[in-house]
């Protein structure tokens, strides 16, 4: 750094300062930098180096001050200049429209008779900040605390780079935001964590808490928290005159003028249905943000009708929490049962005290394999903590121990199947050493392994039969009439009607359903077959994979598989070693074979559809997804690669060719890494579809 006058250098850091700070509100309040890092980080550098040569050319808002100063003893204790409210909560459309009609009696008994309208916000599951302003200067950073009395954690907050520490207008009072971790860092936090052997943080909810309440500022800095700022407590322009605002919308936007990050978000809504559409629009779409949601925040917009209806003692009239279902809560486990998958994994099943979970009532949760009963130290008895998040089946997370009273029953692993009465065994996994974390029964023929691969084969993704669930299945096997799904293709609705359950209309309508099933895509009949390893994603790359036979039935399928042989189908794109060796396997089994022919003889008959089209940006490429995806759902980013010519596999092998990855990637891209296989981000993939027009 060449040598600078102390008028020059008190310039520079001005200059300097002013720069920074503007790439800092690009960056984490606008989401569209226009430096990078590396240069960003430069001239921080520099603007550091200055300020040690002529420290008293530093200004109180120096972007240097971020970086955390020096562990304070304790916190001090912030009077709040106003109470600090929590809203209350509903929890369903019909408390949601109670308090609607709620509010509106309350204005028309004032003899208000304008509508309210109302400004709906997403929930953000973080920390309450206060922050205070003088003359458009960061002075204060506060905990909500117990709503009157607050922690100040000033420095802590001045380390959050969303956070202005100046304002685009010299205004002052305080500003109500929310200050969150994003479930990346999330990952790498408890990564860092494990690997000193710390305790881990439950959520980034309380990672996000405990950063905020560091005594050094340092380890808040590292920890990269972001924040949103949502409503005005107080604040009086440059001549001390009080902001007087008409609407939540703008104080929205008056806050995002001012410099601070505001959730983009938001939505006004003229009518409860809206607020409806809003909620359950986001209730589908939290899950693609990089930070937490717990619900809505619905607010009567106008200002003049939140100051009409006022609070009650303990939270605003004019606003409510709309909660989304929660995904976690606690119940008792009542036992604890094994059930046998198709595959004669033996899978323990915990019968739960019914709960209501994300929306619906939960009375089981899959515990995946004994292993896992012996990790989680799971009692029939225990009070435990159950997690269902969307469409996946609910699972046990953690046992609350302290609540055990000594007559919880453990659950010791069985030796012979529970069904059949065969022995159980952990299968080899390439070697002697290496076995399955499943017991699977040795029974080929054990009857909870048919019923379930009857199941499968008549389940949605399979022949999708409506009107053929688990209870006729197991009935049907019970009378005889089926032992395999070739045996469906045969039944009458004489066959039906005697039993129980069914009448003759009922019979028929279940006949003429199976029999509009005998014409099945290539990709359902193949995963019907309940191949292991053979997934939906693994059944349509090889039916695209595979030469087409001369037949279009079950036979022919079968004599072209045969013929491929384990050589020819390890050799295809995108087919591993397992998979080619579990196909190559179940097309030899002389029972298998019979099973085709049955379903030949049954009339049922494969459709292939259109060849695949030549050409192609993606032709003979093969992609791998993981990770959370929020450009495009990953059906979407699926149909994008296959109308390119490519296919998509559900492993990585060495015949990948791309490993399309997300937001919180799993083994997949450490696997993609290890073998050297070239890893998509979404703009990655966006630019190669670019390329393409």
């Amino acid at each position: 750094m060449p040598d600078l006058t102390p008028t020059a250098a008190r310039e520079r850091m001005k200059r300097l300062s002013r720069e920074i700070d503007e790439h800092r509100k690009r960056y984490h309040v606008h989401d569209a930098p226009t430096l990078s890092d590396e240069a960003y980080d430069s001239l921080i550098r520099e603007l550091e180096r200055l300020e040690r040569a002529y420290p008293e050319f530093r200004l109180p808002d120096s972007p240097t001050l971020r970086i955390g100063g020096e562990p304070i003893a304790a916190f001090k204790k912030v009077a709040h200049a106003h109470p600090q409210w929590s809203f209350d909560d509903v929890f369903d459309a019909s408390e949601f429209e109670a308090w609607d009609k709620r509010i509106r009696r309350m204005l028309e008994k004032q003899g208000i008779d304008e509508v309210p309208e109302y400004a709906c916000e997403l929930k953000i599951d973080g920390l309450k900040i206060i922050l205070t302003y003088e003359d458009g200067l960061f002075v204060r950073g506060a905990t909500r605390g117990d709503g009157t009395i607050g922690e100040d954690v000033t420095e802590n907050l001045r380390t959050i780079r969303s956070i202005p520490l100046r304002l685009e207008r010299a205004v002052s009072g305080a500003v109500i935001g929310e200050a969150w971790l994003s479930e990346k860092e999330f990952d790498r936090i408890n990564k860092e964590r494990a690997a000193s052997g710390e305790p881990l943080f439950a959520n980034p909810r309380n990672a996000a808490a405990g950063s905020i309440r560091q005594l050094d500022s340092k380890v808040t800095a590292r920890r990269r928290l972001d924040a949103f700022v949502y409503d005005i407590d107080v604040l009086s322009d440059e001549q001390g005159k009080s902001l007087v605002l008409e609407s939540q919308t703008e104080e929205l936007d008056l806050l995002g003028r001012l410099g601070f990050r505001v959730n983009p978000e938001h939505r006004l809504c003229k009518t409860p249905q809206e607020v409806e559409a809003y909620y359950a629009e986001w209730s589908k779409k939290r899950h693609e943000l990089p930070y937490g949601l717990d619900g809505i925040v619905i607010k009567v917009n106008q200002i003049a009708l939140q100051e009409a209806l006022g609070y009650t003692g303990r939270a605003p009239r004019f606003g409510v929490a709309y909660k989304f279902p929660a995904e976690q809560a606690t119940t008792v486990v009542e036992d604890i049962q094994v059930q046998i998958g198709r595959t004669g994994a033996l899978t323990p099943v915990a019968h739960l005290r019914p709960v209501r979970i994300a929306g619906s009532t939960v009375s089981r949760a899959t515990l995946h394999n004994f292993d896992e009963i012996e990790r989680l130290d799971v009692r029939i008895g225990d009070t435990v903590v159950v997690q269902k998040a969307g469409d996946i089946i609910p699972e046990i997370v953690s046992v609350i121990e302290n609540l055990r009273s000594g007559k919880e029953k453990r659950v010791v692993p069985p030796e012979t199947c529970p069904i059949c009465g065969s022995p159980v065994r952990r299968e080899e996994l390439g070697s002697a050493e290496e076995k399955s974390a499943a017991l699977y029964c040795t029974n080929p023929n054990c009857f909870a392994i048919e019923r379930e691969h009857v199941i499968h084969a008549v389940s949605k993704k399979g022949f999708d039969i409506p009107g053929l669930g688990e209870k006729i299945v197991e009935q049907l096997i019970n009378e005889g009439l089926i032992h395999d799904s070739a045996d469906i293709f045969s039944l009458t609705a004489g066959d039906l009607e005697p039993l129980e359950r069914f009448a003759e209309k009922s019979a028929e309508k279940l006949a003429e359903a199976i029999a509009k099933k005998k014409r099945v895509p290539a990709k359902k009949f193949l995963f019907a077959l309940g191949i292991r390893h053979v997934g939906e994603e693994t059944a349509e790359l090889l039916v695209r994979e595979f030469p087409r036979p001369k037949h279009e039935t079950p036979n022919a399928f079968g004599a072209l598989v045969r013929s491929l042989g384990y050589e020819e189908i390890v050799a295809l794109r995108g087919i591993g070693d397992v998979v080619a060796a579990s196909l190559a396997a179940w097309f030899d089994d002389p029972k298998n074979e019979d099973l085709l022919r049955r379903l030949t003889e049954s009339g049922v008959r494969i459709e292939y559809g259109k060849a695949p089209v030549a050409g192609g940006i993606f032709q003979g490429k093969t992609f791998v997804l993981t990770g959370e995806l929020s450009s495009f759902t990953r059906e979407e980013a699926k149909d994008m690669i296959k109308k390119n010519g490519g296919s998509v596999a559900s492993s990585v092998s060495q015949k990948t060719s791309f490993v399309l990855a997300g937001e919180n990637p799993g083994s997949k891209f450490d696997k993609a890494r290890e073998l050297g296989i070239a890893i998509l981000s979404e703009e990655d993939f966006k630019n190669m579809l670019e390329k393409r027009k």
